[in-house]
């Protein structure tokens, strides 16, 4: 458990509120974020930045609600978007979109066009086609676009598969080789300013060597665009750093942050900005999934709590085989019993913990700890279920910043045949 998920009398509580109050009066499932540890862990990273020329970009997408990046935004922080939607909500939220870069591999025209028309900060650009389409867009609008490319180093980043990024066969990024061609085409386009180098080699990743050697390479093609004229006024290093699920030790935040803010500068690159587009180490452990125990059913091979959360709540145990520690909310005497915890979604993927040994009993309360990143994010109706509620724990408040979905809000947009 993190400094701000604690014991209270052997109860689970969240700041100054325990858990059993906020399903009592919100009902589960239910996300529960800290605000506190959203911005101890803001701090962090502004703690490295402080006196140098660098500031930190929260990625939207670990988690988009409002409330999250309106904490954010108050910190000073800028933000890191893939789609217009998230720089509608960060708008939404009080950002500034003078501090907002957009990334992604397949941005259309229209959040193109949405994203000049609200003079965001700059484009991370990953394709010579991609750099054609915002050129046009742009040339459009009478605007020029500030563009940085995304480079794939092909570094390793030691990490599940699924969520490494920085590799020859990744999707994401302008291949290595073809990084010097790809600036050069770019400065040549009438309608973009050609501004800074991206990198991004993949998320959860618990080692600094990675980021290093990824850094090395980016500032070995910052030298090699200086050498042919084309200067880079920002170095953006993305983001990724993990957070402890279970045995995980992922280096402090301030002393990772730190040791490439000094990389770049014994480079002789101090004087260029640097972005830090942290999601996970933000969010991650500043919230945890809330849900009943709703039957506890023994079998030959396995015995299953059935708990009201699943798959389509908290998708990463069955896409990723992710592992999230469930802790029982309130102490039970009974002696624990090895259970996987699943939820009522009709498929045999829709489990949240394996082999966990719990002493609980039906209606009582689990917390599936760390789910405050990709969590409710990642979430769907799946077999016509609602989408939790979220809520915001500010000391000894709670705050709804978010309501349930219920049945008739997932069809209301639906039409029957006529006829």
């Amino acid at each position: 458990m993190t400094d701000f998920f604690t014991r209270r009398d052997g109860a689970l509580a969240v700041e100054q509120v325990p858990l059993a109050r906020i399903a009592a009066e919100f009902g589960t499932p239910t996300y529960v974020y800290s605000r506190a540890a959203l911005t101890t862990a803001y701090q962090a990273y502004a703690a490295a930045c402080k006196g140098r020329n660098a500031h930190v970009q929260f990625a939207v997408k670990a988690n988009s609600n409002l409330a999250v990046l309106q904490v954010f935004a108050q910190l000073g922080a800028g933000f890191d978007i893939v789609s217009g939607g998230e720089l509608l909500r960060v708008l939404a939220a009080g950002g500034d979109p003078r501090k907002v870069v957009f990334s992604g591999v397949a941005k259309s025209e229209a959040d193109m066009a949405l994203a000049l028309a609200h003079d965001v900060r700059g484009f991370n650009v990953e394709s010579i086609p991609e750099l054609d389409r915002l050129n046009a867009v742009a040339g459009r609008l009478g605007k020029r676009a500030r563009v940085s490319l995304r480079i794939n180093p092909d570094v390793d980043a030691k990490t599940h598969p699924y969520i490494s990024t920085g590799l020859k066969g990744n999707k994401f990024g302008v291949a290595f080789e073809d990084v010097l061609p790809t600036y050069r085409a770019a400065a040549a386009l009438p309608h973009l300013e050609v501004v800074g180098i991206d990198c991004h080699i993949g998320s959860q990743i618990t080692e600094v060597a990675p980021y290093l050697e990824a850094l090395d390479k980016v500032l070995d093609v910052v030298e090699a665009l200086e050498r042919e004229g084309i200067r880079l006024d920002h170095i953006d290093v993305g983001g990724g750093l993990g957070i402890t699920y279970a045995d995980e030790t992922p280096p402090d935040i301030t002393g990772f942050a730190t040791t490439l803010l000094d990389r770049v500068a014994a480079r002789g690159h101090g004087h260029r900005e640097v972005l830090f587009e942290p999601g996970r180490s933000l969010v991650g452990n500043a919230g945890a999934l809330l849900t009943q125990v709703e039957f506890l059913k023994p079998g030959a091979a396995k015995n299953f709590c059935i708990v009201d959360a699943a798959m389509n709540d908290l998708a990463r145990p069955a896409m990723y085989e992710a592992y999230h520690r469930i802790e029982p909310v309130a102490p039970h005497a009974d002696a624990p019993v090895t259970y996987d915890v699943v939820g009522p979604v009709c498929e045999s993927g829709d489990w949240l913990g394996r082999d966990r040994a719990l002493a609980v009993q039906p209606g009582d309360l689990l917390a599936v700890m760390s789910a405050g990143a990709y969590g409710f994010v990642m979430s769907s109706n799946y077999n016509t279920r609602g989408r939790a509620a979220e809520v915001m724990v500010d000391g000894d408040a709670v705050h709804l910043v978010r309501e349930r979905e219920l049945p008739a809000d997932l069809f209301k947009g639906e039409h029957l045949l006529k006829g």
